[in-house]
C-alpha cells in the first residue's frame, strides 16, 4: 500500500486517497498534487458537503479565482478536481467533470538550471568596468546577484538594503517595507554571510559614509533598479548561454529559480511539503501558500524533479467520456 503524504477527512477523502494511490503505482509521485487535494478536502469540510459526489455547484465554488492567484494557477487548481471526477466516474459514481480551461498566455519566466548559473556567476566574478572609479560596482554585482538567487530576494529588495538591516554577525537580513508594506527577516547561508562580511569589510574603506549596503555609483543613493537590471542582461549576453532560450532570464528569474530549486530538492529528498511551504512563503514574502506554489507551477521546467522519477510516463488513469450540464 502506498503511503500517503496527507490525511484527508471530508465524504471525498477515500476517493482521494485512492486517485493518489492509482497515480502513484503507476510510477507519478504526485506529491503536489495531493497537496492541492488537501486544500480541496478541507473546502469540503468547510462547505459542509456531506455527499460523496462532485457536483456542478461544488466545482463552480471551488473555481473562483482568489485574489492572490493568477488565472493559470486557478485553472490547475480545477483540473486537478476534473482529474477526481474522472477517478470518481470510472468507479460508477456520476461526479460533475469540469471542461478543461486554456490558460491566459502570460510571460512565463526562464529559470536557470545549474550549468546556467555556473556560466552567469563565472562572468560576473571575472566582470571589471574599464572606469577604475566603477570597480567597486564589479564587487557589488558579485555579492547582489548572489543576494537574489541565494535568498529568493526581489529587485528592489536587494538594492534599497541599508548596512543596518544587514546582521553580519548572526547571518539575518532585515527586509523592510517590501512589497505589500511588510518587513520581514530573511536568513543567509553560512558561506554566503561570510562572503558578505569580507565584501562588507572592502566596502568599509572603498564608501566609509555610505549608509547603504550597496551604494551606486554616488555613494549617498542606493544601487538603482534600472542599472541592475540593465546590467543583468549584459553579464547574461555574456554567458554562452545568451540567444539559446526560448525566453531570455531576467534579474526576477534569479529569485523564480531559487524558488524552483529549493522545492525540487525538497520532493527529491522526500521532505515534506505541507511543513516546509509555509515557511517558505515567509521567507519570500508572500502572502499566502498559494502565492508561492504558483511560483513554482507556472513553470514548466519545474517538473524536472517528477519526470526524473516517472516511472512509467505513459501511463495514465483512462479517462471516461467529459460530458457538461
Amino acid at each position: 500500500m502506498n503511503q500517503l503524504p496527507y490525511q484527508y477527512e471530508s465524504v471525498f477523502a477515500p476517493y482521494i486517497e485512492g486517485l493518489i494511490r492509482q497515480k502513484k503505482a503507476d510510477g507519478f509521485i504526485y506529491d503536489y498534487e495531493a497537496y492541492i487535494l488537501k486544500f480541496f478536502d478541507r473546502f469540503c469540510l468547510e462547505n459542509g458537503y456531506d455527499e460523496p459526489l462532485i457536483t456542478r455547484d461544488i466545482v463552480m465554488k471551488w473555481s473562483i479565482q482568489r485574489e492572490t492567484e493568477g488565472i493559470n494557477y486557478r485553472n490547475q487548481r480545477v483540473s486537478f478536481i476534473r482529474l477526481l471526477s474522472l477517478y470518481m466516474n470510472s468507479m460508477g459514481i456520476n461526479s460533475y467533470i469540469p471542461r478543461l480551461m486554456p490558460s491566459e498566455a502570460i510571460t512565463v519566466p526562464h529559470i536557470l538550471n545549474h550549468d546556467e548559473l555556473k556560466a552567469f556567476f563565472n562572468v560576473v566574478d571575472t566582470y571589471l568596468p574599464k572606469n577604475a572609479e566603477w570597480h567597486c560596482l564589479a564587487m557589488e554585482y558579485q555579492i547582489l546577484f548572489r543576494m537574489y538567487y541565494y535568498c529568493g530576494m526581489r529587485l528592489s529588495e536587494g538594492c534599497n538594503l541599508k548596512k543596518s538591516d544587514v546582521d553580519l554577525q548572526n547571518g539575518i537580513i532585515m527586509v523592510r517595507q517590501s512589497k505589500g508594506n511588510k518587513d520581514r527577516y530573511v536568513y543567509m547561508a553560512d558561506d554566503f554571510t561570510l562572503l558578505c562580511r569580507k565584501y562588507s569589510r572592502k566596502m568599509a574603506r572603498m564608501c566609509p559614509d555610505t549608509i547603504w549596503f550597496f551604494p551606486g555609483r554616488m555613494p549617498q543613493i542606493h544601487i538603482l533598479k534600472t542599472s541592475v537590471d540593465r546590467k543583468f542582461r549584459q553579464l547574461w549576453n555574456m554567458t554562452p548561454y545568451a540567444g539559446k532560450c526560448e525566453k531570455e532570464p531576467t534579474i526576477h528569474s534569479l529569485r523564480h529559480s531559487f524558488v524552483v530549486h529549493r522545492m525540487n530538492r525538497w520532493m527529491a529528498e522526500n521532505v515534506s511539503l505541507e511543513v516546509m511551504m509555509p515557511y517558505l512563503c515567509r521567507y519570500l514574502g508572500h502572502s499566502s501558500i498559494e502565492d508561492t506554489m504558483y511560483y513554482y507551477h507556472q513553470v514548466t521546467d519545474a517538473f524536472r524533479i517528477i519526470r526524473q522519477k516517472d516511472k512509467i510516463s505513459g501511463k495514465v488513469i483512462p479517462e471516461v467520456t467529459p460530458y457538461e450540464e
